[in-house]
């Protein structure tokens, strides 16, 4: 057994894991659950992992919640728990499992960062429906079954399937779930289960889906499956129609309830739950979490998302950054919500209390590190704005950035007795350094000579403007102008430290000359070649994909070249990787660089760049 899987042998010994056998329910002295939650991954008792966060949301005020995690779909393991008295809450992971198990051209995956061992063979393909169908077939009648989490989320209205080349159906329906619970769900989820516990109606709570045979006539109408479920063009500019109402629609301030008609039945989108405040953000992360795999995953092997979650802190949800290949904004929300400084220097300091905490605490971040403590006031009382962007194409005036707050906090956790070192290992938005007139300098300078442990990330994703225009980023001549400021500050700082840079290959507008400019720009400017490369994998709910779907930039108007033959793909990053390295190395996933995940929803998916 691995030091770090020993730490619920020593650390808040005063806590237990949630339930997931039925000798567990014994030694608690129950007879049976109020909720039982299933997952894609092995249960890690962290307030980075989606399902023991939302297990432990719930049994935090008076729920009994078990865990059964990577089910065999073989069998009755899913019944080793009995069945629950509330609901079934079924989530596919921290990753949605056909990003999980395959790469860009479709290639079974071999590794799984959140399955003991690390070997891919525990998280079948599309998870939440083979779990839903699972519970059905082996309780008949039972109490609602509750989706969750990112594959959910992202997938609740009808949308583009990228692995079948479709267009599907709302992952409700196709599950014949009765609920889904969409975004970071911590305080809808809790209303769920005091509704169905006290027999109250359900179907007002903010941030649940339905589906009904009556459409509410308060809730905005979107195009119907039928229309939107086509290849033909009409069919292609109905869902973008669709699209672009369901993302306007996302923010709690200003959203409407959403309708969309599949066949006979309406799926119901309720608007989104308001965002939790820096105490109920604070409260989640303080929960009693085990911040260990359980012991009955332990004789299996490691888990690789524990070693890199272990000894990190999130500071914060939610991006305004809003790069078109990427989910965060339809999932955890364009407005930042972070913690306190107290609350984050009280959860490092119960981390150097770990027996094998060495003095690093390996990141302290969140979808974007220097987010932190930056958000525009106007749009934390009016909502998203509906016709513009915070950071593209060009800073909103509005948005007055300062890294006075960041500064404050890593300053503090330095001083912690006990921590060596603190790592800033989340993306970096580098545009946002170079707006700080104030404090972006003294921010980057702290950052070089205290953070950076012997490279920073951060992600131009290209260098093109015709295919940054398509991805949401800004344009190269920010990018040289940080590089040079970060290599002057370390070589003031007599320090070796290297720039990482994450590159996107085929995404919407790229073709292969682009890829051959970017290599140009990267030999020529960045004097080094970018090994990061992911292939574009287009996933539900993101701007990208629907340009990748429809061939049409959605904010032009304009057609918008897309490659769609795998080994024209493939070639589009051998020519920064070389060769072969696709099939060696296998594609990476397209809109998360994670740090073990993020979490919740009832799961989530974290972002790693900028």
């Amino acid at each position: 057994m691995s030091t770090v899987h020993s730490f619920s042998q020593f650390f808040f010994i005063t806590t237990m894991f949630l339930p997931t056998t039925k000798k567990e329910l014994n030694q608690l002295g129950w007879d049976c659950l109020d909720v039982v939650l299933v997952s894609g991954d092995a249960y890690i008792d962290s307030p980075f992992i989606g399902t023991a966060v939302i297990g432990r949301v719930l049994s935090d005020v008076g729920f009994r919640v078990g865990i059964i995690a990577q089910p065999n779909v073989q069998g009755d393991d899913i019944c080793r728990l009995g069945e629950p008295k509330l609901f079934w809450g079924v989530s596919g992971g921290c990753v949605d499992s056909m990003v999980a198990n395959r790469t860009a051209s479709g290639k079974p995956r071999k590794k799984d960062d959140y399955t003991p061992g690390g070997i891919n063979n525990r998280r079948p393909d599309r998870a939440v429906l083979v779990y839903a169908n699972l519970i059905r077939s082996k309780f008949k009648n039972t109490c609602p079954i509750v989706l969750g989490g990112i594959e959910a989320s992202l997938r609740r209205i009808a949308h583009y399937d990228y692995w079948s080349n479709s267009v599907r159906r709302s992952i409700l329906l196709d599950a014949k779930a009765d609920f889904l619970l969409y975004g970071m769900a911590e305080r809808a989820v809790k209303e769920l289960a005091f509704a169905l516990r006290d027999g109250k109606d359900q179907r007002h709570i903010r941030g649940l889906c339905y589906q009904s045979s009556v459409r509410p006539t308060d809730h905005l109408r979107l195009p119907a499956y039928e229309e939107v479920a086509g290849k033909s063009n009409q069919a292609k500019k109905a869902f973008t129609q669709m699209f672009r109402r369901f993302y306007e629609n996302n923010d709690p301030i200003s959203a409407q309830g959403l309708v969309q008609l599949h066949g006979t039945r309406w799926l119901i989108q309720n608007p989104p739950q308001p965002h939790l405040s820096p105490k109920e953000l604070d409260h989640i992360h303080s929960l009693d979490y085990q911040r260990d795999l359980h012991p009955f995953h332990q004789k299996q092997g490691a888990v690789r998302a524990l070693e890199t979650i272990l000894f990190s802190l999130t500071t914060h949800r939610g991006c305004y950054g809003e790069c078109n290949f990427c989910a965060i904004a339809v999932h955890q929300g364009r407005t930042l919500v972070q913690r306190t400084r107290k609350s984050l220097v009280d959860e490092a300091r119960q981390l150097t209390k770990h027996p094998v905490f060495q003095g690093r605490i390996h990141d302290v971040g969140g979808p974007t590190a220097n987010m932190y403590g930056v958000e525009c006031r106007k749009k934390l009382n009016k909502g998203s704005c509906p016709e513009k962007r915070c950071l593209f194409p060009e800073k909103c005036k509005a948005m007055q950035v300062d890294h006075s707050e960041q500064l404050c906090l890593l300053e503090e956790l330095r001083q912690l007795k006990g921590v060596k070192q603190v790592v800033v290992s989340s993306g970096i938005r580098y545009d946002l350094i170079l707006a700080d007139q104030k404090n972006g300098l003294q921010y980057l300078r702290q950052v070089v000579r205290h953070h950076v442990s012997g490279q920073m990330k951060v992600a131009p994703e290209h260098c093109q403007d015709n295919v940054l225009a398509c991805m949401g980023k800004p344009g190269r001549e920010n990018l040289l102008k940080f590089r040079e400021m970060f290599n002057r500050m370390s070589a003031q700082e007599g320090l070796k430290q290297f720039l990482t840079y994450y590159i996107i290959a085929a995404h919407p507008g790229c073709r292969q000359q682009d890829m051959q400019a970017l290599k140009n720009f990267a030999q020529q400017e960045l004097r080094v070649l970018p090994r990061q490369v992911q292939i574009f994998t287009p996933t539900p709910s993101t701007w990208s994909t629907l340009m990748y779907w429809t061939g049409e930039n959605p904010f032009t108007g304009k057609p918008c070249f897309v490659e769609k033959d795998n080994q024209a793909r493939e070639r589009q990053k051998e020519v920064l990787t070389g060769p072969g390295t696709s099939k060696r190395q296998g594609e990476g996933r397209s809109f998360v660089k994670k740090k073990g995940s993020m979490k919740k929803g009832i799961l989530s998916s974290r972002k790693k760049r900028g």
